[in-house]
């Protein structure tokens, strides 16, 4: 309808490693449209801010999470993707740790982790935005840090390495893999120890963003 005022919405894909998956953070809506669908945190942004401070207090109002990685993704605009009308949303993407805790907030009804291979039925274009969220999250481990904002601060090798295998989808040869992290030398071990099951206890690591910022301004890629 011509004159129809275009309103502006936030989402945030907020993924996660979690037994041993990649997982999305989706919750239940309260209200119509798609009341009782799961589907991606977001709302309305308020006259008074930003984008990233409306994508921030959705999180928190939503899913009670604070203090994480966020990025803009992407706008995305068809004009029949809300049946409120004329609705134009601007894409976030948020790594978190398995170690976060959640809770649903006063817009949801609830909120729970799905694995990106066991999707529910979606409210919106969702689903559309949650595929192109997983081919950038997949472009991005090539030359950002995006794979070490969804680990704990102490890491394992292995740990580092299921990291990528899951969110690339394919196995990775452990050998080639622990010879390119120690050549580019983007991780500092510790004095630490993790004991895993009966196998020998394993060496704990720590991010070195320093090293990874100047590998990343002289162009040199993580490919695996």
């Amino acid at each position: 309808m011509r004159g129809e005022a275009v309103k502006v919405t936030v989402d945030v894909v907020i993924f996660s490693i979690r037994d041993g998956a990649l997982q999305v953070l989706l919750v239940r809506r309260r209200y119509e449209p798609f009341a009782g669908a799961w589907a991606i945190p977001g709302g309305f942004v308020l006259p008074d801010e930003d984008l990233e401070q409306a994508a921030l207090r959705e999180l928190r109002e939503e899913t009670g999470v604070e203090h994480v990685y966020l990025e803009q993704l992407y706008s995305f605009g068809d004009p029949k993707r809300d049946p409120r009308g004329r609705v134009i949303t601007v894409a976030y993407f948020a790594l978190v740790s398995a170690d976060r805790a959640l809770q649903a907030g006063t817009d949801a009804a609830d909120a729970r982790w799905f694995a990106m291979s066991e999707l529910p039925e979606l409210a919106f274009d969702h689903g559309r935005i949650l595929e192109y969220s997983l081919e950038r999250l997949r472009n991005k481990l090539e030359y950002t840090s995006v794979g070490f904002q969804l680990l704990p601060e102490k890491f394992t090798l292995s740990e580092l390495q299921q990291v990528y295998e899951v969110i690339l989808g394919k196995r990775l040869d452990k050998r080639n893999f622990r010879r390119k992290i120690a050549l580019l030398k983007v991780v500092a071990p510790l004095r630490e120890f993790r004991r895993q099951g009966v196998s020998r206890p394993a060496r704990l690591f720590r991010f070195t963003a320093a090293r990874f910022e100047k590998l990343k301004d002289k162009g040199i890629l993580f490919p695996f």
